[in-house]
């Protein structure tokens, strides 16, 4: 029962193990990449709102939309703020800095272009290589960490296929112990339980001298010891009758002796009454 225990507390901490181990990698995925190429696509989005109303407002001639803009700007520098504090590639960091950068001068160009009243050529020129340079930063950002989704992806899929051999081989060895000890276990006791099978049957048959020698601290060898206790009692009651028996066939019997056999006679019905349940009982299990 101990064996089986630990046999199966190795197999659930190994499979505790191996599914935390695979479960923080793809943690590590959603966490460090996956949230870098939403900020990326959002920042992306916002700018090009901002710079395709720039460049209406200059093909219609009209003012652009403050508020739009606004809200756009807001949602750029909050995708940004979160980009920053979520550097986990090599040059991202640079990489951010230069966008932050970049976008306080797009920024800067965007308030000059909605205080004035009339958008300048040069301005929408300066905004457009603004735009350009931006856009090509965060494009670049979303592929580093899209690379880096693909390795890590590509490493926990390994590691998930070292993980299957390892368990297939931990079952594998834990099913031997198993099957070993289930087959040498039930060898043990079925030798034993037809040691003890064989000697009620001899006591069935009268063999009264029949001894049982098992060793152990089991069940089967307390069984032993009563079988034998038991034997030694219907021996030496069947002397014991076979020497009334005898003094009874050369005088008369006296009321004394009627009483002792019927006494004896008494002692081996029970007896035969449990050595048969206790045949019964080994042969239903």
């Amino acid at each position: 029962m101990v064996l089986f225990l630990a046999i199966i507390l190795l197999l659930c901490v190994s499979s505790a193990f191996y599914l935390n181990e695979l479960s923080s990698k793809t943690s590590k995925i959603l966490k460090e990449n996956h949230y870098s190429v939403v900020y990326a696509q959002d920042m992306s989005e916002a700018l090009t709102t901002v710079f395709q109303e720039i460049t209406n407002c200059a093909l219609t001639k009209r003012n652009p939309e403050k508020s739009l803009i606004d809200g756009e700007i807001r949602k750029f520098n909050k995708s940004l703020d979160m980009e920053k504090k979520n550097i986990t590639e090599i040059g991202e960091d640079n990489l951010a800095k230069d966008i932050d950068k970049t976008f306080s001068d797009f920024y800067l160009t965007v308030a000059k272009i909605t205080k004035s009243s009339k958008i300048q050529t040069t301005d929408v020129i300066t905004i457009q290589a603004q735009y350009k340079g931006l856009y090509s930063n965060l494009i670049h950002l979303a592929q580093i960490n899209e690379k880096a989704i693909e390795d890590k992806t590509n490493d926990a899929r390994a590691s998930a296929k070292s993980a299957l051999l390892q368990m297939s081989f931990i079952g594998a060895f834990c099913f031997l112990i198993a099957y070993g000890f289930t087959f040498s276990f039930s060898s043990y006791f079925n030798d034993r339980f037809h040691k003890l099978y064989d000697g009620i049957k001899e006591i069935s048959a009268d063999n009264y001298n029949r001894k049982l020698i098992l060793n152990g601290n089991d069940e089967v060898y307390e069984l032993s010891v009563i079988f034998n206790e038991m034997a030694e009692k219907l021996n030496a009651n069947n002397q014991k009758m076979a020497v009334v028996l005898h003094k009874e066939s050369i005088k008369e019997p006296g009321s004394g002796s009627a009483d002792d056999l019927k006494i004896l006679l008494s002692q081996i019905r029970k007896l035969e009454e449990q050595t048969n349940q206790l045949i019964m009982r080994i042969e239903n299990s």
